[in-house]
């Protein structure tokens, strides 16, 4: 591949990613059935309230609710093409740069739900970290990390955060154009300081 359309391909996947940072987008996180909605989505692929009722465990009326959440925060849509009647079909947005509001504009409820939801995704974390450790030697060649040290300005890291979000985007596939050999893949990165 040259320089140049690699060039043109990257500043494609830049222009298809949008940030999203507003409270409403937050609160509509900060649930732990939406988060699982999400995620069935994400890896499954479209579906309807009565096919995420199925696989969720839940009720059709309560997926309706949460998936309207959802939609009206930006997360989800509706495919209509695919949709009949009362049926709709609905799939996950892709492109989304999901960003934490700045927390001084944050209201006191809207810093709980911030809170709730880096509970919720910490627990995930963790369990993710068990899961690896426990799977890695057979995973064949499907579980894959890296931890490092290394010393840089608040800016460097900036730049290595967005790099990070640059090469997702390189790679990213959602389980309606992904190849036949891929499979759902979770990726996580933080940075922190060590002093």
């Amino acid at each position: 591949m040259t320089n140049e359309r690699r060039a043109n391909e990257q500043g494609a996947e830049d222009a298809e990613r949008h940030t999203v940072d507003s409270p409403k987008v937050l609160k509509a996180l900060s649930h732990p059935l939406r988060l699982r909605i999400l995620r069935h989505l994400g890896t499954a692929g479209p579906a309807t309230s009565t096919t995420l009722a199925a696989a969720l465990d839940e009720n059709t009326g309560t997926l309706s609710y949460h998936l309207r959440v959802l939609e009206g925060s930006g997360l989800v849509e509706d495919i209509p093409e695919r949709s009949t009647g009362r049926e709709r079909w609905w799939r996950g947005v892709r492109g989304l740069d999901i960003r934490r509001p700045p927390q001084g504009e944050l209201t006191e409820a809207e810093r709980a739900m911030s809170v709730e939801l880096d509970r919720m995704r910490m627990e995930e974390d963790v369990e993710l970290a068990r899961q690896f450790t426990a799977g890695q030697a057979e995973s064949e060649g499907w579980m894959r990390g890296s931890r490092s040290l290394t010393h840089l300005t608040k800016a460097e890291l900036g730049a290595f955060h967005d790099d990070y979000l640059t090469l997702l985007a390189r790679y990213a596939h959602g389980p309606e154009d992904a190849p036949d050999d891929a499979r759902p893949v979770l990726l996580r990165w933080f940075g922190l300081p060590a002093d």
